[in-house]
């Protein structure tokens, strides 16, 4: 008996559990766009914010490199390996497959021994240095939700620049410096994110943290989001409500977390030491097994879906807009102007949809999603409202006895709203709650 009871309560927990855990997370999903809902005049939509859910956006990137015959193997070379610097017997050779390191190879599936890795030529014309700008493009807006991160196959380097675009590439900003010694290589004091603040969270700091040398346990490269996240949503990101609130109204925390474009800037590869070792050049190179980069599409709150047609990333937009990003509302859906959606209130946000121009009404009186009949009336072929016997106008809007003057106390009819029909008819396409009265 008693195990049974155990158990029952054990079922429970697991079930409570399971609801409970995650449901402050479940804030800021915005994964439906409209629902239909039922009122007094029968079924309608119910429109909210909504965005695509985050995912792998390496699978969607083109990569460029710069200068463009910096990869290994063409001619054939023999580079050091990373855990020996003197066995240098290893070769990279761009004609055989198995010795090739195409740039390609910083993105495929990893979890293979040995691992597969992009490289770049040795440093053998020191000292000219080895630099190389490794350029990731989406051709698409989106909005980072996870750590950047970098596996370096190599030692990590010395010096290096993570950059971000927000406009194709065309202009480019520092997102954070890295270096063996900040104050030497770039001038600055040297920081990391837990030395942040909710006030100075978009400043651009450079860490050391990430550049020691020849280390096999120490490959990898973070560009923390979360961290940045943490400072307003809590150590585990469980009150996603305020961080979604501070991304609603402060747009230059919003265009920190933007970018079309990511650059990785490699200005000194691993050296380990003090001084360069002119004898084995053949020690320093570049080598990256891994870019992770986690996103969403942006779509203003716009969409839930992006699909991937043509090498190319489009939102799937909703609320009558149109556009990459939907950034516009769509030919005679300009009854106002458009306006992103907004993640408040939480958890539904306000989706500010985009609404019938009054020109279009001649061709689009009414419809079943944005543009109701009011008072119980019926929209007929999207042309017309059939309206109840006590009501007329185009949108059934006022009521009949008005026309005939015989509205009254007596009449079993209220009162007609004030205003002309014109207004009427501006005040149902808005959805005002109330009519407006002048």
């Amino acid at each position: 008996m008693y195990l049974s009871r155990f158990l029952s309560i054990h079922a429970l927990w697991v079930t409570v559990s399971s609801v409970m855990q995650p449901y402050p997370l479940v804030w800021g999903h915005y994964d439906v766009c409209k629902t239909q809902i039922y009122t007094e005049e029968g079924k309608v939509w119910d429109y909210m914010a909504c965005q695509p859910e985050s995912t792998d956006m390496t699978k969607y990137l083109k990569v460029k490199l710069d200068p463009p015959d910096i990869t290994c193997g063409d001619p054939p070379e023999t580079f050091c390996a990373m855990g020996n610097p003197y066995m240098c017997n290893n070769e990279c050779d761009a004609s055989t497959p198995e010795l090739a390191h195409p740039p390609e190879l910083m993105f495929d599936f990893e979890g293979r021994h040995p691992s597969t890795f992009w490289q770049s030529a040795t440093w053998k014309e020191y000292p000219k240095p080895l630099q190389v700008n490794i350029t990731l493009s989406w051709s698409k807006t989106i909005e980072l939700t996870d750590n950047i991160v970098i596996t370096f196959e190599s030692g990590r380097p010395d010096q290096m620049i993570l950059e971000k675009s927000l406009d194709y590439g065309r202009t480019w900003q520092p997102y954070q410096y890295y270096a063996t010694d900040c104050l030497d290589a770039f001038h600055m004091d040297p920081k990391s994110v837990k030395d942040l603040s909710q006030h100075t969270v978009l400043e651009i700091i450079c860490t050391e943290e990430y550049s020691t040398g020849y280390m096999t346990n120490s490959k990898i490269i973070h560009f923390e989001i979360k961290d940045r996240f943490a400072f307003f949503a809590g150590p585990w990101l469980r009150n996603m409500a305020s961080l979604y609130g501070q991304l609603d109204t402060t747009k230059k925390l919003r265009d920190f977390f933007t970018v079309t474009d990511l650059r990785i800037r490699l200005l000194r590869p691993a050296v380990g030491e003090i001084f360069v070792d002119e004898l084995h050049l053949a020690r320093y190179f570049y080598a990256i097994s891994d870019i992770k980069v986690h996103g969403r599409c942006k779509c203003n709150l716009h969409a839930t879906v992006c699909v991937y047609d043509n090498s190319k990333l489009t939102c799937e937009c909703e609320h009558n807009t149109t556009g990459p990003d939907c950034g516009k509302c769509k030919k005679n859906y300009q009854g106002r102007p458009w306006s992103p959606g907004s993640y408040l209130p939480i958890p539904k946000g306000t989706a500010n949809t985009c609404i019938p121009s009054i020109s279009s009404i001649g061709t689009n009186v009414c419809d079943n999603e944005l543009l109701h009949c009011q008072n119980g009336g019926t929209c007929h072929n999207n042309v017309r409202c059939l309206c109840p016997a006590a009501y007329t106008g185009i949108l059934c809007e006022k009521l009949r006895c008005e026309e005939a003057g015989s509205c009254g106390s007596d009449s079993g009819q209220g009162a007609p709203p004030h205003g002309s029909p014109a207004l009427l008819l501006l005040t149902a396409l808005l959805g005002t709650a109330s009519p407006l009265v002048l």
